[in-house]
């Protein structure tokens, strides 16, 4: 016990020490704050350095402030407020409301040069902050702008870093603004180098820029890191089509996937399944919105919530579907492509009832935002993820048709109907939950759609005609097929859009199947199924 309170006694003597620390600290800046409203310019730029040259963490924020014209100063002199709420006045280093403020407190002018040191003075702070994240966006920043003004601060700024890709930012913006001085030529050669280095196309547009102002005897060297990076680039140029390809290939499998199921082991002509599509990113939308009003701290997880619940909303509407209108139509085709059209009619009103014509919103959770570069590579995280996801759902998938015993039944009926109802496999049935499972997947699809596309009543139209393409192209029923269609498809799209245009692009596709399904009618991987019997 006597222990316990010795260490409690302790800990609040530290405590109190720090608290102390922390007073003595601003105290020691308030004389220097107050400077800022006495004297001319001159002295209220000294203040400023002095200011930036103290360290204390709260100085970035009064500069901030007088920067926003928020400071005040009486004028005979004295302390400095800031500009409070309803025409009062806090204490610049407390916040705390003053009381007793003077009645001639005036805002503190600034001129040009006023402003120069403010800027100086934060760039400075921000560099040399030991928050990492404020000193990166400080130095990307001194990138864009390359003023040379700031070449001092820059150098010194570069001495302290230690960070490897900080350190290469300054660099590089060190580089930029040595191109704009009148600095030696090794200097700016030794820039141009470096420049270079960074091999992107932003060092491409500075060394094109640098070209027009540049001396004869550094034409030759710029000229010649401009064509490497032109090299360079087209090389990653084709690597960036190709992960743009299999990017567009994920989403065309996706929404591919289930009409691969239902098309190739029923026969059935879905045109409502760009609606499952659909539903299931609207699935996406109100179980987002549920989560940010219920429990709004795990609203970045709302995509864990949705995915099942779009699977079995859209399972269970499709089993619906199943169940009323198609079981009555099988073995006629044009009625049942009749019928589902008019469905998916029936759905895209019924959205457009509850939640209206106009597009709705879905977040993208924290860890699917942002963008990464590998090498010359950029991409976004909600891409990579979509990516991971089809391929997890197509293993699923898979497995379960390989490894189920519901899938066993399902590959039955595919191979031969009349032998598996004998066998006493209730088809009926399996037509069903076939049915349901492919809506599922589709409804999964509008998941992953929510989050790069708009979530609107039209959504699934978008899909509907790649995803039959898909499905032919691969082979009617086969999965393998279906992803070997999806991302060849979406490779080969956007190889093309480059040259022909989108819609071109899509059109040049299109012919090209066509040309191939009359060599090969039964696509990439032939599977014999009932609607090849037929």
């Amino acid at each position: 016990m006597y222990r316990a309170i010795q260490t409690f006694l302790v800990a609040l003597c530290l405590l109190v020490s720090c608290l102390a620390t922390g007073l003595r600290a601003q105290e020691d800046i308030r004389p220097l704050v107050d400077a800022l409203g006495a004297g001319g310019f001159p002295q209220k730029i000294e203040a400023v350095g002095k200011l930036a040259a103290s360290g204390d963490a709260k100085v970035a924020e009064i500069l901030q402030n007088l920067s926003d014209g928020k400071l005040y100063a009486p004028k005979t002199g004295g302390a400095v407020c800031l500009e409070g709420p309803d025409s009062s006045y806090l204490d610049v280093l407390t916040g705390a409301p003053v009381a007793d403020a003077p009645g001639n407190l005036a805002k503190i002018r600034l001129n040009n040069g006023l402003r120069g040191a403010i800027g100086a003075a934060l760039s400075q702070l921000t560099l040399l902050s030991p928050d990492r994240a404020d000193r990166l966006a400080a130095s990307q920043d001194l990138l864009k702008d390359a003023n040379p003004d700031n070449l001092d601060l820059l150098n010194s700024a570069l001495a302290k870093e230690q960070d490897a890709e900080i350190k290469a930012t300054m660099e590089a913006a060190r580089a930029v603004i040595l191109l704009k001085t009148d600095a030696s030529a090794e200097d700016k050669k030794a820039a141009i180098d470096t420049i270079a280095a960074r091999g992107n196309r932003d060092a491409l547009a500075i060394l094109t820029a640098a070209m027009d102002n540049a001396p004869d005897d550094l034409k030759p060297a710029i000229q010649t890191n401009i064509d490497s990076i032109n090299r360079s680039l087209a090389v990653w140029d084709v690597f960036q089509n190709i992960w743009y390809g299999l990017s567009l290939g994920s989403v065309l499998l996706l929404a591919a996937i289930g009409l691969a199921i239902t098309f190739g082991v029923m026969g059935i002509i879905n045109m409502a399944h760009g609606e499952m599509v659909m539903l299931g990113a609207y699935t996406t939308y109100v179980v987002q919105q549920t989560i940010n009003t219920v429990a709004p701290g795990m609203s970045d997880y709302s995509l864990v919530f949705a995915v099942p619940a779009a699977f079995v909303f859209t399972g269970l509407v499709g089993i619906a579907i199943e169940r009323s209108v198609i079981r009555w139509l099988y073995g006629r085709p044009l009625e049942t492509l009749l019928a589902t059209w008019g469905i998916s009619l029936i759905l895209q009103q019924a959205i457009r009832t509850i939640f209206g014509p106009t597009n709705r919103q879905v977040d993208n959770p924290s860890w699917m935002s942002g963008v990464f570069e590998i090498g010359g590579l950029s991409s976004t995280w909600n891409r990579l993820w979509i990516i991971l996801f089809s391929l997890s759902v197509f293993v699923a998938l898979l497995l379960l048709l390989k490894r189920s015993k519901f899938g066993l039944q399902m590959r039955a009926v595919t191979q031969n109907r009349r032998m598996a109802s004998s066998m006493g496999i209730r088809t009926p049935w399996v037509d069903a939950l076939t049915f349901g499972l492919g809506s599922g997947i589709a409804g999964m699809a509008g998941v992953a759609l929510s989050q790069i596309d708009n979530v609107s009543p039209n959504l699934g139209q978008s899909y509907i005609i790649d995803s039959f393409m898909v499905v032919v192209f691969g082979g009617v029923g086969n999965l393998w097929g279906t992803l070997v269609g999806a991302f060849s498809l979406g490779i080969a799209n956007k190889f093309l859009e480059p040259y022909a245009g989108a819609v071109l692009g899509k059109i040049i596709i299109l012919i090209l199947i066509i040309l191939f399904i009359q060599r090969r009618p039964r696509g990439l991987f032939a599977l014999k199924g009932r609607a090849i019997e037929q």
